[in-house]
């Protein structure tokens, strides 16, 4: 199987953007403030918290983005979000030739946007399908991978649709963000988004960055009280954006070297092993024999995690064992059969390959 998984910022890298992140934050906030948790309520003539606007101002000026707000609904509400800024209800958005995400889905669905289809693997098939649908108002571009042989890259695809029309395109960075060199609208995009929770913040908080003009008016709309993001759940996110990028590399790096000791036999049941986005980058390890549900069952009595939290959340510390992706085994119905799916969250590789050889033991 070839996959063609996303390139990854290395630790030193990372703790490059993690210095990045801090200069950002002493421009905004005084000590003494970042030494509080924040304030609280719809402050008169901001309509939300200062600590709130100060935080954003920090994410934005971290991926040099116009503006950002934080929003309700983790990246699935900031998804949301975006595209009902950036688009009236009917009119059609370009996506990718693949399964849309589930709750990607849905928003298109609930805000009445159709989709068009072009595949992103082939600028020719993009131009192809915005000069046959001259009525497409805005692209919608996933950056992990959305199928096992997707290659596209995400500043290409950006460049191959802004050069024949000026729609706005918003991209999905769930997963990718402080991984990659980077992001969405950093590749030209208009809007970026992605969860806080994924980079180690709290639950449920999404975050929009990009253009001004399309922030502005959700910042307009969403004048209610309980729509705000308070000032300690914003600081929460920054603390994740400090902490996350290194964290994230060393992740990476981890998975490289599994796949390397894997590959060279070290566990003699495993007939290969290889990293893929699916969606969060992930070590896929496929047996021999079809033991993989077995083994998923021993290794979770050997401490690894059953289940996803919020993926790569501030919760999930021991690595996951888990079933392949529902994107794969649409794919190959008799992977899921034999090959099981790794995060290896904070953990080394030693820790990951015992589970792995001490479960196979206890099923063969």
């Amino acid at each position: 199987m070839q996959t063609y998984p996303l390139s990854s910022i290395s630790v030193e890298e990372a703790a490059w953007l993690q210095f990045k992140v801090i200069d950002c934050i002493t421009k905004k906030f005084s000590g003494h403030e970042i030494l509080n948790l924040g304030d609280l309520g719809v402050v008169p003539g901001l309509n939300k918290p200062l600590t709130t606007k100060k935080a954003e101002r920090v994410i934005a000026d971290l991926f040099d983005g116009e503006a950002c707000i934080l929003v309700r609904g983790a990246g699935s509400g900031a998804i949301r979000f975006g595209l009902h800024s950036m688009l009236k209800p009917a009119e059609k958005i370009l996506v990718h030739k693949a399964p849309v995400y589930s709750t990607t889905a849905t928003s298109l669905e609930m805000l009445n946007i159709p989709a068009v289809e072009a595949d992103f693997n082939n600028p020719e098939d993009i131009l192809r399908v915005m000069k046959e649908n001259n009525d497409i108002k805005g692209a919608l571009i996933q950056y992990t991978r959305q199928k096992p042989d997707d290659r596209y890259d995400l500043s290409q695809v950006v460049k191959t649709i802004k050069e024949y029309s000026e729609i706005p395109i918003l991209t999905d960075d769930n997963y990718a963000a402080m991984k990659v060199s980077r992001i969405g609208i950093q590749c030209g995009a208009d809007l970026s988004c992605f969860s806080s929770f994924k980079l180690l913040g709290p639950e449920g908080v999404g975050v929009i960055v990009g253009k001004a003009c399309y922030i502005e008016k959700l910042a307009k709309e969403s004048y209610s009280g309980g729509m705000q993001v308070q000032g300690h759940e914003a600081l929460e996110v920054l603390r994740g954006l400090v902490y996350a990028p290194v964290a994230l590399a060393i992740q990476a790096r981890v998975n490289e070297e599994c796949v390397k000791r894997l590959n060279a036999g070290e566990i003699p049941q495993v007939k290969q092993a290889f990293l893929a986005n699916a969606q969060s980058k992930v070590l896929l390890v496929e047996f021999y024999e079809n033991i993989a549900e077995r083994v998923l069952s021993e290794a979770e009595k050997l401490g690894a995690a059953p289940n996803p939290v919020g993926a790569e959340s501030k919760y999930e510390m021991v690595p996951m064992f888990y079933r392949v992706s529902g994107t794969f085994r649409n794919w190959d119905p008799t992977l899921e059969s034999r090959m099981i799916r790794i995060n290896p969250m904070r953990s080394g590789a030693d820790t990951i390959l015992r589970i792995i050889k001490e479960a196979v033991e206890r099923v063969i």
